[in-house]
């Protein structure tokens, strides 16, 4: 029920931070009982909510992507495999997908959509990115 609280805290707070018109603040990530580390991710028109986690190295991560939008496809990309980073997921208008991972070095990593119709800008290039913060 925590992570779920979270999460709620996490949506509201971004949204209102979208209102101002300021950056959200960063959503820390808390351990489970049972060692994995749980968040949910919003794939709304051109934006994830939250767009910034923090997360611990050497532990597991699983996010629920749940996709918001009743047309538009979306998908997560997260690539960088000197981290242990290598996720291409997509998740279909309206879904829900559960992708497991476990980051092993500290960084700040872009995750983003890179989903587009002929001769539009790519949802990243209208803005649809975020970042994965490892720490130790």
């Amino acid at each position: 029920m925590g992570t779920r609280l979270a999460l709620l805290s996490a949506v509201l707070l971004s949204g209102l931070a979208q209102a101002a018109d300021v950056p959200a603040p960063p959503f820390a990530v808390q351990v489970d009982e049972d060692g994995v580390q749980r968040a949910g991710i919003q794939l709304d028109s051109y934006a994830y909510v939250p767009s910034h986690l923090i997360v611990q190295a050497g532990k597991p991560v699983e996010l629920t992507l749940t996709s918001v939008t009743f047309i538009t496809p979306h998908n997560f990309i997260l690539l960088e495999p000197s981290a242990g980073l290598t996720i291409e997921q997509d998740i279909g208008s309206g879904k829900t997908v559960i992708v497991k991972f476990t980051p092993t070095k500290p960084g700040l990593y872009p995750f983003y959509c890179d989903k587009k119709l002929l001769f539009l800008p790519s949802h990243r290039e209208k803005g649809m990115e975020g970042r994965l913060e490892v720490r130790e």
